[in-house]
């Protein structure tokens, strides 16, 4: 990495913040790192539980060290974590129960991280991890709380004082076995962990508590002077180098034994280090999103993962336990000051110096105290919140999903109950999805087609024809699991409908089962001369279907069969109007031409007026698809429809539009711009070969003087169109809305 690459990576400007936040972070995740160390390794056998410390140390430099480097999550701590604890601590017992030797079960665990590392990798490199937003709530809840129990338990042994390898019920059933020294100083932790943070948040809890058990354990010795020894002590964590050589020998001697694994000892560990490299990158993404909305910043979850298998890679190298990024540090370097990667390296540095410069004093730590300090982590990951769940029905299936990915968890492994958790939360969806509608709403062809009328008798008319009409519109997913209720819904339609309009646009999905409904209900419709039409179809689901196309290769729309499409509800509706009003064949249009003297408008007027009008307006022919004015243009002139259909439109969106009205022969078009004396408001299209009279606003001011009779006909005429409009786009809005 060049110079100027470290420097953008690692800026300087908030060294102070970045350096503040380090520390404390440190001093929060370090005494966690020292008890997951402690509860990994001891379990084979009492003398390696200060190996487990330094495993625990180690740990935390090196994923301090390497993570930051190369993850892309700022202000993220990565440190040893519970469910490595968890995974691996459980696995220790299995071995140390199949009478593996100590060394050789140290070799595997640190196999097992290793390639839980280069699993990480591998995700990353994949882009497995913006997968992690998929998760659903209750199965991240039900797997934190099933890691918080397991901690719990393996830590009560510890914590009552009972022999190495003691199970729980074991332990708890046989108060003989428990030690009043390990009670008493794990009682004063436990207390002095949850009484802290009431007291003050400036020191964590977890220093002060460790202070005081390591206080309670020397005041013990005062009493009992056999106390006062680090050597074979099951009381203390112990020396955390043994005499038989440095720090580099041992690491030396770890690399070696690492070297020396063949395959055999891979392949066995494959599946635990793969569960493994699943909780530790769940752990770490999920700590990363709560960081982006404490921050309101974005993660890389790809490259973070990256960073992650590196620093475990890093950390199993040099004898270190596995680890991810934890919240509660990452919490703590946020309100400290921290504000880049620079915070997440300087805590690995102080891991670093605390070793090196206090490692004496950490042999003299409890290991009662460090099964305190664990209980109250296990205790605050359990999701006390979700249990509330179960009194509420709503919610009481989630509570459902909670529950058996603990039970899971607990009886089974952590990576089978995130399975099951996700399989019980993805028949939920299905379930929720069956229980919604997929019809939105449901509209009566009379209480849509009004504002497409053309005259009084084409209203009538389609008021009559309007019973055979009715449109729906589907919203949701229409799949297996709601198919059956869509065939229900548009079923009863088929006998006396003859238009069966489907808006397509609120659809989230579409899949094989429900297209064979549609084919069913488009052939029921089929016998009864009747047609199946869809309109507002989405160009692209989320899902990457295109619907349009999906819908003419299983053969639902073809132009040659009674199942049409078309871009909008208005131009289904249009079609089906004309059709009825016209009685022509698809395609065809038969409007009638109306001169001065038969338009409505102006039926009470004299002829010197109609007269005067006739000399005054323009005929104009309009072609079928050209415009009669434009949105925007100045309206200085009314319209007067000879002959031909005009429809109103008012553009929207990019290409869509909502249409206000048609208007044929007789009516008139343009008046509210004209009456305003302002823009074009809206869009009139020819939708055939159109023949309008042209009245500009000088010719109607002169014309009024002339003859008033004449102006106040036609602002008359013009405000009863306007009103009718207003009338029908509301009677609309309401059908709509259900």
């Amino acid at each position: 990495m060049s110079a100027t690459s470290l420097k953008q990576r690692f800026p300087l400007d908030h060294l102070s913040g970045d350096v503040w936040g380090g520390l404390a972070a440190m001093l929060v995740a370090l005494p966690s790192a020292i008890a997951f160390g402690v509860a990994i390794y001891s379990p084979l056998g009492g003398s390696l539980s200060a190996q487990g410390a330094l495993a625990g140390i180690l740990g935390a430099t090196a994923l301090g060290l390497v993570a930051p480097v190369f993850g892309g999550r700022p202000r993220l701590i990565t440190a040893p974590c519970a469910p490595a604890a968890a995974v691996l601590s459980a696995l220790a017992i299995g071995f140390a129960q199949q009478g593996l030797p100590a060394a050789t079960a140290l070799l595997l665990l640190a196999l097992i991280g290793l390639l839980a590392g280069g699993i990480q990798i591998g995700l990353g490199l994949a882009g497995i991890g913006r997968l992690i937003r998929f998760i659903p709530f209750p199965v991240v809840s039900g797997y934190l709380s099933g890691v918080g129990l397991i901690i719990i338990g393996s830590q009560i042994p510890k914590f009552l004082g009972a022999p190495n390898g003691t199970r729980l019920l074991d332990a708890v059933a046989t108060p003989a076995g428990w030690n009043w020294h390990s009670l008493l100083i794990g009682a004063v932790v436990l207390a002095t962990m949850l009484l802290t943070p009431r007291v003050t948040r400036a020191v964590p809890a977890a220093i002060v508590a460790l202070l005081a058990g390591a206080a309670g354990y020397l005041g013990l010795a005062q009493l009992d002077p056999a106390l006062m020894t680090t050597d074979h002590n099951p009381l203390l964590v112990g020396t955390l180098v043994s005499a038989e050589g440095s720090l580099t020998d041992n690491l030396s001697q770890h690399w070696l034994a690492l070297s020396g694994l063949g395959l055999g000892a891979v392949t066995g560990v494959i599946v635990p280090a793969l569960t493994l490299a699943v909780l530790l990158s769940i752990d770490t993404l999920k700590t990363c999103l709560v960081i982006d909305t404490l921050t309101n910043s974005q993660h890389d979850s790809n490259r973070e993962l990256l960073g992650q298998g590196l620093g475990n890679i890093a950390s199993a190298l040099v004898g270190g336990i596995p680890g991810s990024g934890t919240m509660g540090p990452s919490a703590i370097n946020i309100s400290s000051g921290g504000a880049t990667r620079l915070s997440g390296l300087m805590a690995g540095v102080f891991s670093l110096a605390t070793f090196l410069l206090l490692a004496p004093l950490i042999a003299w730590i409890p290991v009662a105290a460090l099964a305190a300090i664990m209980i109250v982590v296990g205790f605050r990951m359990i999701d006390q919140h979700s249990l509330a769940f179960f009194f509420t029905r709503s919610t009481r299936l989630d509570f459902v999903v909670i529950l058996a990915v603990i039970l899971v968890a607990l009886f089974g492994d952590l990576i089978a109950a995130s399975g099951v958790g996700v399989a019980l939360a993805m028949l939920l969806f299905i379930r929720e999805q069956t229980r919604s509608s997929v019809v939105r709403t449901r509209i009566e062809g009379q209480e849509i087609f009004t504002r497409r009328a053309h005259s009084p008798q084409d209203l009538e008319l389609l008021e009559q024809e309007g019973n055979e009409t009715v449109v729906f519109e589907l919203q949701g997913s229409l799949f297996f699991g709601t198919a059956s209720q869509l065939h229900a819904a548009l079923d009863p339609e088929t006998g006396n409908r003859k238009y069966v309009i489907l808006s397509m646009r609120r659809v989230q999905s579409l899949d094989v089962t429900a297209t064979h409904v549609l084919e069913q209900i488009k052939s029921q419709l089929e016998e009864h001369d009747a047609y199946l039409v869809f309109c507002d179809i989405p160009k692209g689901l989320p899902s990457g279907l295109k619907m349009k196309r999906f819908l003419k290769e299983t053969g639902i729309v073809r132009p040659t069969e009674k199942a049409l499409a078309f871009r909008q509800l208005d131009d289904a509706l249009e079609w089906i109007a004309m059709r009825e009003v016209a009685n022509c064949p698809i395609g065809e249009i038969c409007p009638a031409t109306i001169d001065l003297r038969a338009m409505p408008a102006l039926k009470d007027c004299s002829e010197e007026a109609l007269a005067a009008l006739a000399a005054a307006v323009e005929l104009r022919t309009v072609k079928a698809g050209k415009r009669v004015f434009k949105v925007g243009h100045t309206g200085k002139e009314l319209f007067l429809i000879r002959s031909g259909l005009v429809k109103i439109t008012l553009p929207i969106h990019k290409k869509d539009n909502y249409h206000l009205a048609t208007s044929g022969p007789g009516e008139i078009v343009g008046g509210m711009s004209f009456i305003e004396g302002s823009g074009h408001s809206a869009d009139a299209v020819a939708m055939t070969d159109t023949e309008v009279y042209a009245l500009s606003h000088e010719s109607f001011d002169a014309l009024a003087a002339g003859h008033p009779g004449l102006a106040l006909a036609l602002a008359k005429y013009m405000a009863l169109t306007l009103s009718a409009r207003l009338h029908a786009a509301i009677r609309e809005l309401e059908a709509l809305r259900g």
